[in-house]
């Protein structure tokens, strides 16, 4: 696979290193390209063969909504094609301008995306570099009176239930009257989960051995190590170890991160040919602790995908949003599953992740690109039916989806792939039904939120 194939989805992720004894890392917060493939041939599909075409035609394109954005790569306001409809831009963080010194290829496709399925609605565009920005950018994003969020970025190494501060900020977003749309995450094959059980000398052991093996031919390795919030006095950590010549050596070792509030630590650092494994390190004896590995960057060869979610789509409330391929047919198999760790769901739909954002300087592909997909779709329907609630429209976009695996909810694919025209038809006549039941006298109106359209 070719570097320009790689450089395809995106993910938000801490990144620590100390350079100590050989052992070396790099200390940013930045967004990170991961290695889960793509075909940049899948990007030129024409916009013109979606069903939103014909709400567009009928009249249904997100007209009186506000979206907000929030991503850390920034925005390019010019390649939006509709600047016309940013309504205001803020910065959390270091950069002067949302435009990020012109890196802000993920942000700008995310934008594009959302005012292509919804091209009348409003844009509040923010950007951040930290956990702590992140939070903030919601909370203003709420206070400026946005109908939709989108946040099409992942937090790793964050708790699994939603209890997280990022996920708190989804939540509270909701409970705001806010729709807030995030992706489930890339990692379901670069996703390790299971307990503290097998130990030999202070080493978790994965099968028969101690090592547990990445792939994957990416630059920069990047490994987070998270464990039960129970748990949090104890220790564990992660080693990662190069095997080249004949020679195995430690590359880079794990250390704490406290912005989310979690037991948690991660490594990054820059790789070079050879093979690759994490060994795990932690107290003497067996514990039982619930132990999570995930990376952004490489697969795991014993990778669990079940539970490989990520912050801030498990959040209560949120609509996380899975990435389907759809020349398969299928959820991509990098797409994170669920359930969440206290039990939900965890997908609630998915939708398609190729071809979804009409110019971007690279391929747009992943849950990134399905996230801003839905977050139109959910401009399109409070566009008709303004009252509906951020739950409301979750259900409108679950009932009306068609199964995209197995039949019924699914961990994978949660209801399955959204239909935009059947969950706006759906919405809008729930809201007719809900206007005529309130004054069944009322005269005609000609107001959108209360005719009935027709889609085609």
């Amino acid at each position: 696979m070719t570097a320009d194939a790689r450089r395809t989805l995106l993910v938000v992720t801490v990144c620590v290193a100390l350079v100590a004894a050989g052992v070396g890392s790099i200390a940013a917060w930045q967004p990170h390209p991961s290695p889960r493939p793509a075909d940049d041939a899948s990007a030129s599909a024409s916009p013109g063969d979606d069903p939103i075409t014909r709400l567009h035609a009928a009249g249904v394109t997100g007209e009186n909504v506000t979206v907000g954005i929030v991503d850390p790569t920034g925005f390019d306001l010019d390649r939006t094609n509709r600047s016309a409809n940013v309504v205001a831009t803020r910065t959390f963080g270091t950069e002067s301008s949302v435009r990020n010194g012109g890196r802000n290829d993920h942000g700008t496709a995310a934008a594009t995306t959302v005012a292509r399925v919804a091209p009348d609605a409003n844009l509040a565009l923010a950007t951040f570099d930290s956990p702590a920005g992140f939070r903030e950018a919601v909370a203003w994003a709420v206070e400026s009176d946005v109908d939709v969020v989108v946040a099409p970025v992942s937090f790793l190494g964050a708790a699994g239930d939603g209890s997280g501060a990022v996920s708190r900020a989804a939540t509270n977003a909701t409970r705001e009257g806010v729709v807030f749309v995030a992706p489930t995450g890339n990692i379901a094959r670069g996703h390790w989960r299971g307990r503290y059980d097998a130990v030999e000398n202070g080493t978790l052991r994965f099968g028969e051995t101690n090592r547990a093996y990445l792939s994957g031919d990416r630059r920069r390795v990047t490994v987070w190590i998270s464990w039960d919030e129970a748990r949090s006095r104890e220790d564990y950590t992660a080693e990662l170890y190069r095997t080249s010549g004949g020679r195995t050596r430690l590359v880079a070792r794990s250390q704490p991160y406290g912005g989310d509030g979690v037991p948690n630590e991660r490594l990054v650092a820059l790789a070079q040919p050879g093979t690759y494994h994490v060994v795990v390190r932690g107290p003497e004896n067996a514990t039982g602790t619930r132990l999570e590995l995930e990376s952004p960057t490489h697969d795991f060869r014993r990778a669990t995908p079940k539970r490989s979610l990520t912050a801030p789509a498990t959040a209560p409330g949120v609509l996380a949003v899975g990435a389907y391929d759809p020349r398969t047919g299928r959820p991509e198999p990098f797409s994170s599953r669920g359930p969440t760790a206290d039990g939900r769901l965890g997908v609630d739909v998915v939708a398609p992740d190729r071809g979804v954002a009409p110019t971007t300087g690279e391929a747009f592909v992943g849950s990134s690109a399905a996230a801003p997909y839905v977050g139109g779709a959910a401009a399109l329907i409070l566009s008709v039916a303004p009252e509906r609630s951020p739950r409301e429209v979750e259900v409108a976009l679950e009932r009306t989806a068609a199964d995209a695996g197995r039949p019924g909810a699914d961990f994978a694919t949660g209801h399955g792939r959204i239909d935009p025209v059947a969950a706006v038809r759906a919405a809008s006549e729930a809201a007719n039904r809900t206007a005529r039941e309130a004054n069944a006298t009322a005269e005609p109106t000609t107001d959108r939120s209360k005719r009935d359209l027709t889609y085609g």
